[in-house]
């Protein structure tokens, strides 16, 4: 143990009153185990230091000035040091590191002060690991997709979970986040937003931003009520002759007219048909080359054009032939009508709740299938994913002269609606 020379701070302050008034010569005044006072250092104040040996070399610590560092605290901070060499650390090299350490922090509070006040999640929040996310999966989505997906988490998620360091969020976290959806009314949208998460944290574990998936012990059968599947209204091949009739009266614009027919003829989704522009349509080979971007499964999809459809088309020529969009907003140039124009047009024709754009799709599929048309084809003409996977590679090769010829027949078959002729259901050759 060192020993002490220094009897008192008293002493020591008389000593270093003699220094300054040139009484005594100014040297170091020694306390023992390498700790020492230098008088008149830095500008007049006095410093301690420590000098010590660590591998091999002699080296020297600062530990403050006197008096604001007295001789109590002085004697501690060098029982510290040498207390860290024996441990094998150099004192030096450990304080340079808590410095460093506390600057670190120190940044990375404003860098967390200025994030939120910009309204950005913390890195390694479940936000920001969601960001990351759909930036990733961007490519496999349309506009739309990843704009309701993001909101989805925006809107139910974030608001509980957000800031959240994604790693620490426990099952029973995610489990009363989705049945606090569920309760509000929205049990569609909690299968949506749970499934949404679980695609989340598989991104998370692949990329090792998670040790484990919250959601993996969560099953939906055991956090969420049965309830009854609701599908989208579809109108009925019985209602449809009326349908048609009326929707060749419609009064509204010609363009949303001409849009509903045309999906009605093509079978295609809403989101498809809103989204065409001219240069997908060849008349010449009466076909339509819906591209990968366009479509749900991001994979070109080729529409026959019956002459019933083109003739729609040719119609279109004539209204919004000078533009990209077949189907422009007439609102604002260059996008698409909304979502919901056809669905409104549907409302005001006496069809709110009972048919909706995309259950065209159901009333085609309805009326090929009971005419006796191949099941493969309706549901390569219908653009359904292939849940096998080496059918669907066969699938690819799109049995295009089987449904130009369902689509021909579509197109009869509405125009002999349109015109109140009876429809009866035959069996296709």
């Amino acid at each position: 143990m060192a020993t002490a020379q220094i009897k008192s701070d008293t002493g020591l302050r008389a000593e270093l009153k003699a220094i300054v008034d040139g009484k005594k010569p100014a040297r170091r005044i020694g306390d023992g185990g390498g700790l020492y006072l230098l008088p008149l250092v830095k500008g007049g104040a006095h410093g301690w230091r420590l000098d010590y040996t660590f591998n091999g070399k002699r080296k020297t610590l600062s530990l403050g000035t006197y008096p604001d560092t007295g001789l109590s605290l002085a004697r501690k901070k060098a029982a510290e040091a040498r207390t860290l060499v024996a441990e094998g650390t150099d004192p030096s090299e450990h304080r340079k590191g808590v410095k460093e350490e506390r600057e670190r922090q120190h940044l990375a509070g404003q860098e967390a002060a200025q994030r939120a006040a910009a309204g950005l999640a913390e890195p390694g929040s479940l936000e920001a690991v969601a960001a990351d996310w759909l930036q990733h999966r961007a490519g496999a989505w349309t506009e739309g997709t990843r704009h309701n997906i993001a909101g989805s988490l925006k809107r139910y998620v974030f608001p509980t979970l957000g800031r959240r360091p994604v790693g620490e969020i426990a099952p029973g976290e995610i489990r009363t986040c989705v049945q606090r959806i569920e309760a509000s009314g929205a049990a569609e949208t909690a299968g949506r937003v749970f499934q949404r998460l679980r695609a989340l944290y598989r991104y998370a574990v692949a990329h090792e931003l998670v040790a484990a998936d919250p959601t993996y012990p969560l099953k939906p059968s055991e956090i969420f009520r049965p309830r009854d599947t609701k599908h989208r209204p579809a109108m009925s091949a019985q209602e449809a002759p009326a349908f048609l009739r009326k929707l060749a009266d419609y009064g509204g614009d010609p363009t949303v007219r001409n849009a509903l027919l045309l999906l009605v003829l093509t079978a295609v989704r809403p989101g498809e048909l809103r989204a065409a522009e001219w240069t997908e349509i060849d008349e010449a080979a009466a076909l339509w080359r819906i591209p990968a971007a366009h479509m749900k499964m991001k994979a070109e999809h080729l529409v026959p054009l019956s002459v019933q459809a083109l003739a729609v088309l040719e119609e279109m020529r004539a209204l919004t032939g000078t533009q990209a969009l077949i189907f422009p907003s007439p609102f604002y140039p260059g996008r698409p009508f909304s979502e919901n124009t056809m669905n409104s047009a549907l409302a005001r024709m006496g069809y709110k709740g009972e048919a909706t754009a995309h259950g065209m799709r159901t009333l085609f599929s309805t009326s090929a299938n009971e005419a006796g048309h191949r099941g493969d084809v309706i549901e390569r003409q219908l653009a359904h994913e292939e849940r096998d996977d080496v059918r669907g590679a066969y699938n690819r090769a799109e049995y295009m002269a089987e449904r130009r010829r369902l689509m021909t027949w579509w197109g009869e078959r509405v125009d002999s609606m349109r015109r109140g002729a009876e429809v009866i259901p035959f069996k296709a050759a």
